[in-house]
């Protein structure tokens, strides 16, 4: 397996140039389930090279379909890494084909330690091929730092999609912020060494579609910090819920959207490509409608 390091280009800066190129500020999740594969790509057993196999080719298939309306693609590393060292190898090609292809590549593997591994996590992700990570920030800066080293880019968990991240991220502290709001203002100081040319921090935020009542105050807390805006569709979130992420038309924010693109409701004998490549074009339609 070859993999190749990224070069070190500005991650915020490189996300901004491809959305000014695709006018679209979207990102289409790649969560590849054999169960939900296309039957003509279905593995004929369960062993981890066909199901690995299976997902790789569905994958391409998707980044050929999306490339053309879409900024980005999220790529979860579990859905690769559970098929062992078949689905990580395929994983690196699916990572470099969607580089060659021009879309910004989001690893979504939510890595959390500190110092040198850290450092290694960092390291695999550069080597794998990936523009931008997704971290867990809860160890502070040490566990931040080596991931945006060089320019390259991070999405820090600040406040999630899911409804059971309330527990923790809505606890008021005894300074009267939330959990959420302490991680937005660490994540704002640290990014604010990062600052590109497009005047965005290689430090980014997930920030999900689902918490409209908290995005404007997350903004203002993270105004040089770019959004990972997960929950698009599938999970509720809607234009409308989206818009606050947004500064200046469609900067910003990356919202991302992945079993409404990658699983559509199509009419039937749609060729499932062209079915993703619709749902694609209108998801970065409905974004488009709200950023111009």
């Amino acid at each position: 397996m070859t993999t190749t390091a990224t070069a070190t280009v500005h991650a915020a800066d490189l996300l901004c140039h491809r959305v000014a190129e695709v006018g679209s500020a979207t990102c289409v999740g790649l969560d590849p389930v054999v169960e939900r594969l296309p039957a003509e790509l279905a593995p004929a057993t369960t062993a981890s090279r066909e199901c690995a196999a299976a997902i790789e080719a569905f994958s391409l298939g998707v980044i050929e379909a999306v490339s053309g309306d879409a900024a980005a693609v999220k790529i979860q590393a579990a859905c690769y890494e559970r098929f062992g060292s078949e689905g990580y190898a395929a994983m690196c090609r699916v990572l470099a084909a969607a580089r060659a292809s021009g879309l910004a590549v989001v690893l979504d593997f939510k890595r959390g330690d500190i110092g040198i591994s850290a450092e290694h996590y960092a390291a695999s992700a550069r080597q794998a091929g990936a523009h931008w990570t997704t971290i867990n920030a809860y160890l502070g800066d040490d566990g931040i730092a080596p991931f945006i080293a060089g320019g390259h880019g991070s999405f820090a968990l600040v406040r999630t999609s899911n409804p059971s991240g309330d527990a923790l991220q809505s606890l008021v502290l005894a300074d009267g912020r939330t959990v959420a709001e302490a991680v937005a203002d660490l994540v704002s100081q640290l990014g604010a060494a990062s600052v590109g040319a497009s005047g965005f921090s290689a430090l980014g935020a997930v920030v999900g579609a689902t918490k409209r009542a908290e995005i404007a105050s997350l903004r203002a807390r993270m105004p040089r910090t770019i959004f990972l805006v997960p929950g698009y569709g599938a999970q509720g979130g809607t234009a409308d819920d989206v818009r606050a992420c947004f500064t200046n038309g469609d900067q910003g924010a990356l919202i991302t959207a992945s079993r409404s693109v990658i699983y559509p409701k199509s009419a039937a004998g749609t060729p499932w490509r062209q079915a993703i490549r619709d749902a694609a074009r209108t998801f970065a339609d409905e974004i488009r409608a709200i950023t111009r």
